[in-house]
């Protein structure tokens, strides 16, 4: 069906687009005679003394020939030759010739305009195209839509929380070798990006709460997102250069790669312990205690065969004068050595964490027991006036809490963070008896328990979310990013002596942990779904991990520049200091 008139928009290019189609057109008809005067010949051997033979009449006028061939063409007389030939008939060659530059002629004339007709929508756009998508289609006023304006905004979070993390690993290894003073402006730099990711991350939280939004408001606050992300990168950017010649990786390459053969070896030895911590953590609590770490030994042994291969290769590169391969190799066993130290790390912290909560559950439960007392001589008391809500209901809903929790620390293990969550957010007084009886004093004690379940969930959701990187997406981290915010009001609060405000703040930090962890771990999932079973060698860890950037399903598979181990298409180089244009600047190779 033909759209109305009205819809029909004709393509209106500027002044310089109008000029180079004509020029264009006057090249296919210069192009065209020229050609269909053309014939065959015997090639034509030069002359040693400078002279030029002319044999096709081009010093005598030929170009009225061309016209005339043009002007009686052979469709209206084919046996007629044009004048300025030899009075012989075009040939199966002349037409073998006229055919492919009439055909390179028109091609030329379609590229061109396709050409301006892109750079012409390119440079009225008022949104950047999508990257690596070939752009969005506009609206009709010129915009990219919500829908692509929001997977631009995920997709600049995902990639700006890479930079970040992946800055924050190279900078912590610079400050360790050379000291805070020589890497002052680097950190304030990553201080800067960190600081507009976090409010990037907040107004998608916003946009992700209840509460909807105009379309306009939301366009706005999209547009805020890409921007702060934007400004993020290019903060990282600008110091990449100058990063780079603080490290000086190719110079010190030898020194490098003894020192990170030494961290490895102490991260084999913290391996062990942390696989005996595991095992007596598996022993005394519930599975579901321990789960946030249970794959994290293995994991970390993962790291640590990638980090093997890749230092070999770096020692080899240095003992044969290739410095430059040495500094790339360099970077990818720094990464795979940093996240093999944070899973062990998380299983260190579990454990203490648990052993936290099982010495504060008897406590928690003391207190809850007393509030259920305080509350049944309340309902006792008021007769008639009993407070709207249920109370009844409430208390009998708190003592039975009470007793599955004390029932699952007789029965066998159990899982004390859990336990603990349970007690705390049991509702055990009616609405008004504990702000009455108890005030801030019980507020206080809730808020400690709170304060430990939120720091556990928080702890384990980052570290997830940091060691399988390269599959989690924005919703995982927008969640982590609310439950950091709000774990930090939580603080701010107890320090002014809110311990209401801060309790409601922590509960919240408490759930939005959970969900991150519960999001990435789907991501994950889907993630493992489509790539199959490993072909080992710590490859597959290192690209779940972020170490090695890209190249997985972006077109993976193939054999191409940095190729890829085994067909599994990991073109991409290591991870370095810096925004989006820069992080991949050491290059690819195979891993």
């Amino acid at each position: 069906m033909t759209p109305p008139a009205s819809r029909v928009r004709p393509l209106r290019l500027p002044t310089r687009g109008r000029i180079l189609l004509a020029a264009l057109a006057a090249l296919c008809w210069t192009v065209l005679p020229s050609a269909y005067g053309a014939r065959a010949e015997d090639p034509v051997t030069l002359s040693r003394q400078g002279q030029v033979t002319d044999r096709s009449g081009a010093a005598h006028g030929a170009a009225d020939g061309h016209a005339a061939v043009l002007a009686d063409s052979p469709a209206h007389a084919p046996d007629r030759p044009g004048p300025g030939s030899d009075d012989r008939p075009v040939n199966g060659a002349d037409v073998t010739l006229v055919l492919p530059l009439t055909v390179a002629a028109v091609v030329l004339s379609v590229a061109g305009y396709a050409w301006l007709r892109r750079r012409h929508r390119t440079t009225t756009r008022t949104t950047p195209a999508l990257p690596g998508r070939g752009g969005s289609r506009p609206g009709t006023d010129g915009r990219i839509p919500l829908a692509g304006l929001d997977a631009r905004a995920g997709a600049d979070l995902v990639d700006t929380d890479d930079a970040v993390r992946t800055s924050e690993e190279e900078l912590g290894v610079a400050v360790a070798r050379y000291g805070e003073e020589a890497a002052a402006p680097f950190i304030e730099a990553v201080a800067h990006a960190e600081a507009q990711l976090t409010a990037a991350f907040r107004l998608r939280q916003r946009l992700d709460d209840a509460s909807p939004e105009d379309d306009a408001e939301h366009r706005r606050m999209l547009e805020e997102i890409v921007r702060r992300c934007s400004d993020a990168d290019a903060r990282l950017d600008a110091v990449a250069a100058d990063f780079d010649r603080l490290r000086a990786l190719e110079e010190t390459a030898p020194e490098a790669v003894a020192a990170a053969e030494s961290t490895f070896q102490e991260l084999l030895g913290r391996v062990s312990t942390a696989e005996a911590t595991l095992g007596g953590m598996r022993e005394r609590y519930a599975p579901s205690a321990y789960a946030p770490v249970a794959g994290a030994v293995e994991q970390a042994q993962d790291r640590l065969v990638f980090a093997t291969s890749c230092l070999g290769q770096a020692r080899r590169a240095v003992d044969g004068g290739g410095r430059a391969e040495a500094a790339v190799r360099l970077r990818a066993v720094e990464g795979a050595l940093a996240q093999a130290s944070t899973l062990v790390d998380g299983v260190e912290r579990r454990a203490a964490e648990l052993a936290e909560a099982d010495s504060a559950l008897p406590g928690a439960l003391t207190g809850a027991d007393t509030d259920l007392a305080d509350a049944r001589g309340l309902l006792e008391g008021a007769g008639r006036d009993v407070p709207q809500g249920d109370p009844q209901g409430r208390v009998a809903r708190a003592e039975a809490v009470l007793d599955a929790v004390r029932e699952g620390t007789r029965s066998g293990p159990y899982d004390p963070i859990d336990a603990l969550r349970r007690v705390r957010e049991a509702d055990v007084a009616p609405a008004g008896a504990r702000e009455r009886e108890h005030g801030d004093r019980r507020a206080r004690a809730l808020l400690e328990q709170s304060l430990l379940t939120a720091r556990s969930a928080i702890g384990a959701a980052a570290d997830y979310v940091g060691t399988h990187r390269g599959a989690v997406g924005s919703q995982a981290r927008t969640r982590l990013a609310e439950a950091r915010r709000r774990w930090e009001a939580a603080r701010e609060w107890s320090e002014t002596n809110e311990p209401r405000a801060a309790l409601a703040e922590a509960r919240r930090a408490d759930a939005l942990a959970g969900q991150a962890l519960g999001l990435a771990e789907q991501d994950v999932r889907a993630y493992r779904d489509a790539l199959g079973p490993s072909t080992g060698g710590g490859a597959d860890g290192a690209v779940l991990g972020g170490i090695l950037l890209g190249g997985l399903f972006a077109g993976g598979g193939g054999d191409g520049a940095g190729g890829g181990l085994n067909g599994r298409g990991f073109s991409g180089g290591p991870g370095s200091f810096g925004g989006g244009a820069t992080r991949g600047r050491r290059g690819g190779g195979r891993f």
